[in-house]
């Protein structure tokens, strides 16, 4: 019971304070470009990687060489996955923060 009271007592309640700004840092508008741009380039490197796993998938199973189909359709599942994580970041990174403000 007293070490409960001790480790109650013992972590801070005060609320320092911090939070998020957007002038805190010079170059702020260039990092958000760039990320928006990163954003870009894997959304089209996930569309090449559909388009060629689809292909492959498709080829594999025609000739029946199955070990390739079947990377052709883990291929699809990566090249999928990877757009909604993309596509979704914003979403994901803003759900999280919401989260960790809460704590």
């Amino acid at each position: 019971m007293q070490l409960a009271t001790w480790l109650i007592t013992a972590v801070p309640t005060d609320d320092p304070g911090v939070t998020p700004n957007q002038s805190g840092l010079p170059g702020l508008e260039v990092i958000r470009s760039i990320v928006g741009a990163l954003l870009t380039w894997g959304l089209v490197a996930c569309v090449a990687g559909l388009v060629v796993s689809v292909i492959v998938w498709a080829l594999a199973h025609q000739q029946g060489n199955y070990a390739y189909a079947s990377g052709g359709k883990t291929g699809v599942l990566v090249a999928a996955g990877g757009a909604l994580l993309i596509g979704g970041a914003n979403a994901i990174v803003a759900f999280f923060s919401g989260l960790g403000s809460g704590i």
